[in-house]
């Protein structure tokens, strides 16, 4: 006989946050805190406040543009109720830069099912957002607004426990955007031989004012009988851009003793360039529609991640009733299939336009998590 049993909301917990990214130009910290409480079995409130700061800017932002220091600070509340089998969730974010402001409202719903092997979940999200360009310097800023871009997702997904040992599902987003699109600090390069001794000029990017995205995922974890678990996921998306990119991601949990957690992740992805995106245009205004944003070029990228979560605490200390450390590093390999270094080379170096080295380049992540559970 099977006894079916209503959802239940997270343990209490605490959260400090530390993280550090390197690569490609970019040097970004960012510094977290967390803390969710439950008032009753069916209702409690999570609040969160990120910061994280940036220096350095993107190859394609430091040709034409110099290096920039900004610093966004996000504060988000979270609110989860849940009645019978179904749990609700409703969250507001509010997220600042000099330059960008970012309002965000999120609902969803998550309804258990035929004794709690199925679960249904049904999402949306509302962004708006404001967006500037900083025409002064990083030390005074002068904020020229530049107009507004709104995103909506809609979001469904299934997860269902097939066996004792495995569980997969499945999820389909589908994002709509629109406003301004484009990335006031990016330019264009079409060839110009009057200017020399480059033999190209920049422009400004021109963007559609509109974009949908589809996503569909698909993943199964399966629980080895030595305690581990392998797991293995799939993500498709396409959008109205011509963009297509494939996700692959192989992960491994071995817990050790009831005090370490350690896990690993392969992770793959590619995608083809974006039908208006060229990395040197033939003339200025050759096209409707003009982009050199490294987002929007055919690319891969490749990483591999260790993490190891250690339970200092297994019985507790002061109030709180066990407490976890979490060690994070990841490295990831990009490179990029039509988009060129044009910062380090150029026809001084003997690379005529269009024909400098592709780029690429290494990135690396720590993360450092602090649990406490109360």
């Amino acid at each position: 006989m099977c006894v079916a049993g209503a959802a239940v909301l997270p343990d209490d917990r605490a959260d400090i946050f530390y993280s550090s990214y390197r690569g490609g130009g970019m040097d970004i910290t960012g510094e977290s805190v967390l803390v969710r409480k439950k008032f009753s079995e069916q209702f409690s409130v999570e609040a969160n406040y990120f910061i994280d700061k940036v220096s350095g800017a993107s190859i394609d932002v430091t040709s034409g543009a110099s290096p920039i220091e900004d610093e966004r600070k996000q504060k988000r509340l979270s609110v989860d109720y849940i009645h019978d089998k179904t749990q609700y969730n409703l969250s507001y974010t509010n997220s600042t830069e000099r330059d960008y402001i970012s309002n965000t409202t999120h609902v969803s719903l998550s309804q258990d099912m035929f004794g709690d092997l199925t679960t249904v979940t049904l999402g949306f999200t509302d962004s708006r957002n404001k967006v500037g360009e900083n025409n002064g310097k990083n030390y005074a800023p002068i904020i020229d607004w530049l107009g507004h871009a709104q995103s909506r997702s809609y979001e469904g997904g299934l997860s269902q426990v097939i066996t004792k040992n495995l569980i997969a599902g499945m999820t389909l987003e589908v994002i709509t955007d629109q406003g301004l699109l484009s990335n006031p600090y990016r330019s264009i390069r079409y060839i110009d031989p009057t200017v020399v001794p480059l033999g190209y000029s920049f422009g400004s990017q021109v963007y559609p004012n509109t974009r949908t995205s589809t996503a569909v995922e698909g993943r199964a974890k399966y629980y080895l009988p030595y305690r581990a678990a392998a797991s293995v996921s799939y993500r498709y998306f396409s959008d109205t851009w011509g963009i297509r990119a494939n996700t692959i991601e192989l992960g491994y949990t071995q817990p050790v003793s009831n005090m370490f957690i350690f896990e690993g992740r392969l992770r793959h992805y590619s995608q083809n360039h974006a039908t208006f995106y060229s990395d040197l245009f033939p003339f200025a205004n050759s096209q409707n529609f003009e982009a050199r944003d490294q987002n929007l070029a055919a690319s891969t990228n490749d990483s591999i991640d260790g993490k190891v979560t250690w339970a200092f605490a297994p019985e507790g200390f002061l109030i709180f009733k066990r407490a976890t450390a979490s060690f994070d590093v990841t490295r990831i390999q990009f490179k990029y299939k039509d988009f060129r270094n044009i910062k380090d080379y150029n026809d001084n170096n003997g690379y005529p336009p269009g024909t400098e080295p592709l780029y690429a380049f290494d990135a690396m992540i720590y993360q450092v998590y602090i649990s406490m559970f109360f």
